[in-house]
């Protein structure tokens, strides 16, 4: 599917990021045949097989592929002995929909009823649920909590490996309630995930939801491998965006907006394309040159992740397929393609919410568990071909703050971005509990015959002592990171309840970087709602 060049440069809407809330209001806006609407995006079209095939691999190279991936790296701090963490973000149409694991999780309701209370009018959970809804087509039909008439595929998988359903069975038989909608009435428990694909088996990216079946609109003009440079202000007032074709990095390409700039850059893009365009605090940009357009403090701080730790195990079976190693991958995968029915999978198929500590009241770790012997991704990904299977733990509601800052006023260089995990120990005493939670699960009746031996962190880690130590050595990023553009009315707050950048005219911040707490989910999900209810309000603006 080809982009559409741009007949004219002069739009309605321009809306800078073609990722999972970029191609949702490219639609919505651009329903109205009345206004015109331009889509940019820096990677390409998103429709390679890699990206839309779900076979259970793809994920894992998608995250470490230099065409599909801007594979950014954040810093870490003293604590975390200043080592590097791998951050990928999507570089395609679809943006990180289309690189990431497919997991359907929204979040808990106290999350959204934060925000209200932090100033946010209109952002409690009971306000947030209908656009939940309107964007998605769930499988299982719609009731109170879920739509079924929206564009974007929700659905069960279809295939889980043994270890997945013993790991499951586990978590029942360790106390951990078992819970088939996370998504729903209930956010505690462990089950098999719902999946971002569709019921074909083709991944359910944003711009395969929203955007490729609108792109024939005459009104909407998407422009793919094309980088915004800057955006042109009139004093205080948006007026457009200066942008560069990847082949032609020279000849500038001025285009212009009669109604609104729209950033969905994301958690990286959005905070770095406003400090280049002057908006961000005044003394960072002068360091770099930048000429001042509105002294914003709090463009690129806030920034948060969930912070992930991998318990890694061999399995004892080598010629079962409870796992995915070589040689045993290629019968695996001849499952995909030897039979007419569609494979709904992903490798982190099995989770859900639970407690690090029975005095918690909102379930503040996640457990996501793959029959795939793997290290982290940027690391290798898979470790030599025995079995085995790995169990993620990760901390939902951090306290740590990071930031993404300026290296270079050159656009072709990317922020410098300090993860700051651990900066509060809050979550790190949280993930020693889930540790020891996680062996406990893995430990039962139901794992037997399946796990061997404990690879990471090993029998000789053992007290709480040895676990923190683990965790500051091996923890990553899950890629559920946000914040860095927070929604609010403090002295930080970057947009205001409606996500106009504040100070500034036709100008809205739209994705990810908008949260000003992260929500305890995989991050999609709530991005998409956040579009959905981003592209109301700019359609009532109208």
């Amino acid at each position: 599917m080809k982009s559409n060049k741009y007949k004219t440069r002069d739009f309605d809407y321009i809306i800078v990021g073609g990722g999972s809330a970029g191609c949702l209001l490219a639609n919505r806006l651009s329903a109205d045949s009345n206004v015109t609407v331009c889509l940019i995006e820096a990677g390409g079209d998103g429709t390679a097989h890699l990206v839309n095939n779900c076979n259970p691999i793809n994920m894992l190279f998608l995250m470490n592929s230099r065409k599909f991936n801007w594979r950014f790296y954040a810093e870490g701090n003293s604590t975390t002995g200043k080592r590097r963490f791998y951050w990928p973000r999507g570089k395609t149409l679809g943006g990180s929909s289309s690189v990431n694991a497919m997991i359907y999780t929204r979040g808990h309701k106290s999350d959204f009823d934060h925000w209200a209370r932090l100033g946010n009018k209109g952002w409690d959970y009971k306000s947030v649920l209908p656009y939940f809804m309107k964007s998605e087509r769930q499988q299982r039909g719609a009731d109170k909590y879920h739509g079924a008439l929206g564009e974007m595929d929700t659905v069960d998988s279809n295939y889980h490996f043994p270890a997945s359903e013993a790991f499951v069975k586990a978590c029942g038989e360790a106390g951990y309630p078992h819970n088939r909608d996370i998504n729903g009435a209930a956010y505690e428990g462990v089950d098999f995930f719902q999946l971002q694909q569709t019921p074909q088996g083709r991944r359910a990216h944003s711009a395969q939801s929203f955007l490729y079946d609108v792109m024939h609109r005459s009104n909407l003009t998407v422009m793919t491998h094309t980088l915004v440079k800057r955006i042109r202000f009139a004093k205080k007032n948006a007026v457009g965006v200066d942008c560069v074709a990847a082949n032609d990095k020279k000849t500038v390409i001025e285009l212009s907006a009669r109604k609104e700039i729209i950033l969905s850059a994301g958690v990286i893009g959005s905070p770095h394309i406003l400090k280049l365009s002057g908006i961000g605090p005044a003394d960072e940009l002068k360091r770099f040159g930048i000429p001042l357009v509105h002294n914003l403090p709090g463009v690129g701080e806030n920034l948060q992740d969930h912070p992930d730790v991998i318990l890694r195990y061999r399995a004892k079976n080598k010629t079962s397929l409870t796992t995915v190693p070589a040689p045993y991958m290629v019968r695996f995968m001849a499952k995909f393609y030897q039979t007419r029915k569609p494979h709904i999978f992903t490798p982190t198929d099995a989770g859900g919410f639970v407690k690090s500590d029975k005095k918690v009241k909102v379930p503040d770790l996640q457990l996501q568990f793959a029959a795939v012997r793997m290290r982290p991704h940027g690391r290798g990904i898979f470790t030599p071909s025995k079995p085995g299977f790995v169990l993620h733990v990760c901390h939902m509601r951090p306290k740590s703050r990071g930031r993404v800052l300026l290296q270079s006023a050159d656009p072709f260089v990317d922020p410098r971005i300090e993860a700051n995990y651990f900066g509060d120990t809050f979550e790190l005493d949280a993930l020693v509990k889930g540790v020891k939670i996680a062996r406990t699960i893995i430990a039962q009746e139901a794992m037997g015959s399946i796990r061997q031996t404990e690879e990471v962190p090993g029998p000789a880690v053992q007290t709480d002592a040895e676990i923190r130590e683990f965790i500051l050595q091996k923890a990553e990023s899950v890629y559920h990171t946000a914040g860095s553009c927070k929604m609010g009315r403090d002295k930080l707050a970057v947009v205001d309840h409606e996500l106009k950048v504040r100070g500034l005219k036709n100008l809205r911040v739209i994705d990810s970087s908008i949260m000003p707490t992260i929500t305890g989910s995989n991050i999609h999900a709530p991005t998409v709602m956040i579009a959905e209810k981003g592209a109301a309000m700019v359609l009532a603006a109208r």
